[in-house]
């Protein structure tokens, strides 16, 4: 486990437009990096008009504090993000972020189309808004943009 031992990590790869983060949980080989990665090269856009940049791929380290959830990476892997077929590539990156969502990979059955009541994930005592995404749909990385962009917090 990456960090210090009063520092634990935590699965998990979250993204950042500005300081606000969405931190995209899932089955190890479930497709976060390559979600993030497709993140990071949509934005700016028409739809999103902030460039997406990294935060922490693959291991997290998440600080709950005065309310909020922060999210940063582990020294050993800052800047660095996973590219399946190319290796570690380095790539900008912002070193902590607010998480403002939850993106919790799923197959594409198995998410609502309209979840009604919206959903949530508490961690570490902080309840956060929660979006279902199928990674490798072609509208992922707009969907988790465009809701990172509506969450508040």
């Amino acid at each position: 486990m990456d960090g210090a031992p009063d520092r634990p990590t935590h699965h998990g790869t979250a993204i950042a437009l500005g300081h606000r983060a969405v931190l995209i949980v899932g089955p190890s080989g479930g497709g976060k990096s390559d979600l993030a990665l497709r993140c990071l090269t949509l934005a700016p856009s028409a739809l999103i008009p902030q460039a997406a940049q990294l935060v922490a791929d693959d291991r997290v380290i998440l600080t709950a504090a005065g309310g909020r959830l922060y999210v940063e990476a582990p020294a050993s892997i800052a800047g660095l993000i996973e590219v399946r077929g190319l290796g570690i590539l380095q790539v900008p990156h912002v070193p902590r972020a607010g998480v403002a969502l939850v993106a919790e990979l799923a197959p594409p059955e198995e998410i609502e189309r309209l979840p009604d009541p919206p959903l949530t994930r508490a961690i570490d005592g902080v309840e956060l808004p929660l979006v279902r995404i199928a990674a490798f749909e072609p509208s992922a990385a707009a969907k988790l943009l465009l809701a990172l962009m509506r969450a508040s917090g």
